[in-house]
């Protein structure tokens, strides 16, 4: 099924192709430039119920892609992520007249969502699906796991602590909950939720030093009090985790491994059903995470009210049960989860919807009260944190030895190579 879907996806593989093509001019579809292969499906469920059509362009990095070239054909619609920010939104028309009598309601959306996509009192941006930090374990250890849909730093800890054993004679562990240092995006998370406020200045980034500095030093103890140090921890995971991360949690050498929610979900479709999940929070907030995709409708869209079609059409719940029905028929869902990859932005389809296809959310479904956005980020952020950030986490938590370089030295010179 993923060979059909990557099929339908390269609709618009080639801009130059489309740049060129009289049938283009002539019919004058809806064009939509996106770097999410899900969206594929919606393409052609649209194209099945109405007389407009409209055609996918695929773009590495679509924000990254506008103003188009003078030769290429314009976007009508942009579906990815990392398309807010002051330039970027020069390229976006206000989409307010979505909202009204027998339309969108704004009431339908998560709020926190809908107003990331606001900007000076106007609507520029539609929120499309979003994905949340999870901590997975296997359900057969459930019982060191409380009942509550969240898991705090603390429960993860003293969860861990419990199911950790160590030989007394050889001093080596034969089991160990959970460590810091397995796994460089969690510890990432915990960064987010100890407020270092990651957020977009110029082409880099700005963030709390003190509030890094406590979340990394948070890490440290937290490996030095439950699992002796950095190396221990290290060699454990040489010796007994060295497989996949949800296949560790099949045998009883560690009680928790970190996903986000597509991973999971998209995880359970291929044949492991035995593992559950908790949110990652801090008690009162889960993070969002980064790469939440909007929808904009671009300023010199040359089919506008095709676009509006599409948009109304799109944000509704009896569409996008289709689309989970769609994926569902066609297995798609094996491939990619929920709506775009992730959680839909219209919340009666998370809450009432989704957990129709997907069980594991009974019981469990995000709560909007503790939904936390992250702030604007750069648009080249998963590259920057990828190529700085994470390398300087994985050096800072390690009890072992101290950092190569500070992360002002690492963003320096990202900044020097970026130019």
């Amino acid at each position: 099924m993923l060979a059909a879907l990557l099929a339908l996806f390269a609709a618009g593989v080639s801009s130059a192709a489309l740049s060129c093509s009289s049938w283009l001019e002539r019919d004058n579809p809806i064009v939509i430039w996106t770097d999410n292969a899900e969206f594929a499906s919606c393409m052609e469920l649209f194209n099945s119920m109405h007389e407009a059509n409209a055609v996918i362009v695929y773009k590495k990095d679509p924000a990254r892609s506008l103003p188009p070239a003078k030769d290429e054909l314009p976007p009508d619609l942009i579906v990815s992520p990392w398309l807010s920010g002051t330039k970027l939104r020069r390229n976006f028309a206000p989409v307010d007249y979505a909202f009204g009598d027998k339309k969108l309601k704004r009431e339908a959306f998560y709020e926190k969502l809908l107003d990331y996509g606001r900007a000076e009192d106007r609507q520029y941006l539609l929120p499309v699906s979003f994905n949340l930090p999870a901590m997975v374990f296997n359900e057969k250890n459930a019982s060191f796991i409380g009942d509550d849909h969240i898991l705090t730093i603390e429960a993860i800890k003293e969860a861990s602590a419990a199911f950790t054993v160590k030989d007394e004679k050889s001093g080596a562990y034969t089991a160990m909950g959970f460590a810091p240092s397995w796994n460089t995006d969690f510890v990432y998370q915990v960064t987010k939720l100890k407020n270092t406020g990651y957020e977009a200045k110029d082409a880099s980034f700005s963030y709390d030093e003190e509030a890094l500095k406590a979340a990394v030093n948070e890490m440290r103890n937290w490996t030095g009090a439950y699992n002796t140090d950095t190396q221990m921890e290290q060699s454990f995971q040489f010796k007994y985790l060295y497989m996949p991360e949800y296949k560790q949690l099949v045998g009883d050498r560690c009680l928790f491994t970190y996903m986000s929610s597509s991973e999971f979900f998209t995880l359970l479709r291929n044949s492991t059903p035995d593992l559950s999940f908790r949110w990652l929070s801090d008690g009162q907030r889960t993070m969002i995470a980064d790469d939440c995709v909007y929808l904009g409708l671009y300023r010199h869209a040359r089919s506008p009210r095709k676009a509006q079609l599409f948009i109304q059409w799109f944000f509704t719940e009896s569409t996008q049960r289709q689309l989970l029905e769609r994926s569902r028929n066609m297995k798609l869902d094996t491939e990619g989860f929920g709506i775009a990859g992730g959680f839909s932005s219209l919340k009666n389809v998370t809450n009432r919807i989704f957990p129709s296809y997907y069980r594991e959310l009974l019981g469990n479904l995000p709560a909007e009260e503790y939904l936390e956005m992250p702030a604007v980020l750069p648009v080249r952020w998963q590259s920057i944190k990828r190529r700085v950030l994470l390398p300087y986490l994985a050096e800072a938590v390690n009890t072992n030895a101290e950092p190569s370089k500070t992360l002002e030295e690492r963003i320096e010179e990202w900044n020097r190579q970026a130019e």
